[in-house]
């Protein structure tokens, strides 16, 4: 058997992994991006301040970096007089389906939405919950609550306990879904959320220093600090974060703006690495009515040619590969 093609498509992925994060596209050319954070109930005082402080962090992020509008952040939590600045509501099962209908009427194909859930879980399969004041929020629910949002591209994160079987219900086209942990049978508290959420919101999830974290840069981070975490105490780990969806969204999606390089060749080749990366947005779009193998080769053409820009993009400034 002639193995060459699989060697090939095995290193190139491994170079992808490595080159094209830092090559973070847009979403759809011209797209907005919104944003709905749900602190749900916490259990305990020391609970409610640190669900507070990650979900204040991402408004914080969202608000003065990367551009969303007002009326596209909604920060649902348990206690709205906690922050009345920030916080628009109760975190109901009520609430979250109001605010995702209200994200879906704002929103138009194209846009990314970031949802971003912090708690507790529990529960199994399609019936896993977020515990909510209130009737609870169940997978199903969420499943049905995403549908209006066809066409965007959504990034929902549960960062609860008991969270894995989110992924599996929840997993569709143009949607990434990232937990906590790896099966509704991880139930003790998480460390996951709060170390994404520090990937998300400042410098130390952005590994190739471009000044935006890919999705798959905030993942990376926040899974090897957790583990960090449960070395460090010599503990056995109680949470294994998983991430499903279609890996080059991961890879390419980002929050923030990267400042365009003063360098004019640079600048030249950052404008061409924004127009490959919205034809990997549009590709990604195509990927159902194309054959798979022309959809792999044409994927793997573009983000080659992403990378190759990215490394003169470095190159041009100095940097190091």
């Amino acid at each position: 058997m002639n193995r060459q093609p699989a060697v090939f498509r095995a290193r190139l992925a491994a170079a992808i992994l490595v080159s094209a994060a830092g090559a973070p596209a847009l979403p759809a050319q011209g797209g907005a991006s919104h944003v709905l954070v749900v602190t749900a109930l916490s259990g305990e005082p020391r609970f409610s301040v640190l669900f507070h402080a990650e979900a204040a962090s991402i408004y914080d992020a969202a608000r003065t970096r990367w551009g969303v509008a007002d009326s596209s952040l909604i920060y649902l939590a348990e206690d709205p007089a906690q922050d009345p600045v920030r916080i628009r509501g109760r975190a109901t099962r009520d609430g979250i389906a109001s605010a995702l209908g209200a994200l879906a009427r704002r929103s138009a194909p194209g846009d990314l939405v970031l949802v971003m859930l912090i708690g507790h879980g529990s529960g199994e399969g399609a019936e896993s919950r977020l515990n909510l004041p209130g009737p609870d929020a169940s997978a199903a629910d969420f499943a049905a609550w995403l549908r209006p949002l066809e066409g965007r591209t959504v990034v929902f994160v549960n960062a609860a306990s008991a969270s894995g079987d989110f992924l599996p219900v929840l997993s569709a086209p143009g949607r990434i879904v990232i937990t906590a942990t790896r099966s509704a049978m991880e139930r003790n508290e998480t460390a996951f959320g709060e170390q994404f959420t520090k990937a998300l919101t400042s410098e130390a999830g952005d590994a190739d220093k471009d000044g935006r974290v890919t999705v798959l840069e905030a993942f990376t981070f926040a899974r090897q600090e957790v583990a960090r975490y449960y070395e460090t105490r010599r503990q056995l780990a109680t949470e294994h974060a998983q991430l499903g969806g279609d890996s080059a969204v991961a890879r390419t999606i980002a929050f923030g703006t990267a400042p365009a390089p003063t360098d004019p060749r640079a600048a030249a080749l950052f404008v061409e690495r924004r127009a490959l990366e919205a034809q990997v947005d549009q590709l990604r779009r195509r990927k159902g009515t194309m054959d798979s193998t022309a959809y792999e080769r044409e994927l793997e053409r573009l983000l080659l040619e992403i990378a190759s820009r990215t490394a003169a993009i470095h190159a041009a400034e100095g940097k190091k590969p």
